[in-house]
């Protein structure tokens, strides 16, 4: 039987899908490994076929022009399911690095945060020296000179902030360590 006709009947065509069903959904299965997979395939390809029925020529035999649909349908699935699985690890990745991003964020805030109030809790000479140390990249030398004091006790002052500093932010250590960790990550890329 053809399907070349210009009217193909209800019949003829349930005929059809009848007779090579069967045989056409396990040649889709070989394709997609999924039952479900390949039955819509073949339903999908039989539809086409009922839609384009006043339109359809097939010059080669039946059997053939059913198989190669098949194919050709199987492969447009692989195709779609593989754009949907890449648009699915996109999205993961972006919302993965969305999340990492505000996640850093708010670690950063409450750390400088954090920072800012051990600073004010440090004696005025002692946060003084730290900040012109740290903040101002200056040499003990340098804050010596500009401060009117001695290096060693400038040293000493630096010493004592920085204790201040490690016990207070002891807790933030962890998070410091994770934001480190996030920056080579980004800048080793």
């Amino acid at each position: 039987m053809q399907l070349n006709e210009q009217r193909i009947t209800k019949a003829e065509f349930e005929h059809v899908f009848k007779t090579h069903f069967r045989a056409l959904l396990s040649y889709a299965f070989t394709f997609v490994r999924e039952e479900s997979a390949a039955e819509e395939i073949v339903q999908n390809m039989f539809y086409k076929i009922w839609e384009k029925r006043e339109r359809l020529n097939i010059t080669q035999s039946l059997k053939a022009y059913l198989y190669q649909s098949v194919y050709n349908e199987s492969l447009n699935y692989l195709k779609h399911l593989k754009v949907k699985k890449e648009h699915q690890s996109y999205i993961m990745a972006s919302s993965d690095e969305g999340e990492i991003s505000s996640s850093k964020t708010l670690m950063i805030k409450e750390l400088e945060s954090k920072i800012a109030e051990t600073l004010k809790q440090l004696p005025e000479q002692c946060r003084t020296i730290f900040q012109m140390s740290r903040f101002e990249n200056l040499k003990y030398r340098e804050i010596a000179s500009q401060l009117g004091l001695s290096i060693k006790t400038v040293e000493n002052q630096m010493g004592k902030a920085l204790k201040i500093m490690r016990t207070q932010l002891a807790h933030y250590l962890p998070f410091l360590i994770v934001i480190l960790s996030f920056i080579f990550h980004k800048m080793y890329k």
